[in-house]
């Protein structure tokens, strides 16, 4: 079945497509910079005891959390030279956060982009926070080969024309989604480092 005999309004065109079939960067030449911000999160599932191995410091590769939230803000800065249609945009901010969540098993990572550009900053939070994840992975791997790298995903982005957008939370079994549009307040960062290590 095709839409040829469609008006030509009603054909949507592939952004990421031209005329011929071949990929193309989208031209945002005309579009105006305006402040973007995006945040995601990604979790890596980890045995209790890698967890505590990791909170105490005693991998033996060294310490987890600088290493990732290092390779996280690195990778989101080449997030251009790994993704081949994303525009190289100027981050004004790139902040990457991992934190241990003992009642899930998991090394929790959030990233936080921001620049003023013609585009979003969505796939550079997303490929820091992902990163970010597979090095948690290659750190611990020595310890624990069946660390689990989940839920990569955003959770929130504002700026351009399509405006502000958060993920739903998702409902509670039998129950019809809330009113909330999303899961974190503005401005939240989650819980610092040194609140991450007190002493179990």
């Amino acid at each position: 079945m095709t839409d040829q005999g469609a008006p030509r309004a009603a054909r949507r065109r592939l952004t990421h497509v031209d005329r011929s079939g071949r990929p193309r960067m989208v031209d945002v030449s005309a579009k105006p910079p305006t402040v973007r911000r995006a945040v995601a999160e990604a979790e890596v599932i980890v045995s209790q005891e890698t967890l505590s191995l990791v909170i105490d410091g005693d991998v033996p590769k060294g310490d987890v959390f600088t290493v990732a939230e290092m390779a996280g803000v690195l990778g989101g800065k080449r997030t251009s030279d790994l993704i081949p249609l994303c525009h190289p945009i100027p981050l004004t901010d790139l902040v990457v956060e991992v934190t241990p969540d003992r009642g899930a098993s998991a090394l929790r990572v959030r990233a936080t982009a921001a620049t003023i550009a013609q585009t979003g900053v969505e796939m550079e939070a997303l490929t820091a926070v992902s990163v970010a994840a597979l090095t948690i992975y290659d750190m611990v791997k020595g310890v624990e080969r069946g660390a689990e790298i989940r839920q990569v995903r955003l959770l929130e982005k504002s700026g351009g024309a399509s405006g502000e957008w958060r993920r739903q939370p998702a409902p509670e079994p039998g129950t019809s989604p809330g009113p909330s549009a999303g899961r974190l307040p503005p401005g939240t960062r989650g819980p610092r480092r040194a609140a991450r290590r007190e002493p179990r």
